[in-house]
């Protein structure tokens, strides 16, 4: 149905709190809430494991997903312009933040 992945952002010991989420969901799946299952997963796990920022790049075009991540307490903080080639095609890209409400920052 779907699947969920949390990458570290660096390898420096300074962002050891910080990751990127990734989520697909097979499109049979989808609009049957599996995308906030699996994202809601991955906040709690994160939390579970000190990281205290997770970070996501959506493609503009890809609106479900922006929705899914608000709904998820992400914000968006900001846009990367052709960022991307998709089957020959630019790429725009919202980039979104969760900051933890369990871990103090």
């Amino acid at each position: 149905m779907g699947w969920a992945a949390l990458s570290p952002v660096s390898s420096r010991c300074v962002y050891g709190g910080v990751a990127e989420v990734s989520v697909y969901v097979a499109a049979a799946a989808r609009g049957l809430g599996v995308g906030q299952f699996l994202l809601n997963q991955l906040i709690e796990i994160s939390e579970a494991n000190g990281i205290w920022t997770l970070q996501a790049g959506v493609f503009d075009d890809n609106l479900a997903s922006r929705k899914l991540h608000l709904k998820c307490g992400f914000r968006e903080i900001g846009y990367r312009e052709k960022i991307g080639k998709l089957h020959g095609v630019w790429k725009n890209n919202i980039l979104f933040e969760r900051r933890s409400v369990v871990i103090g920052v």
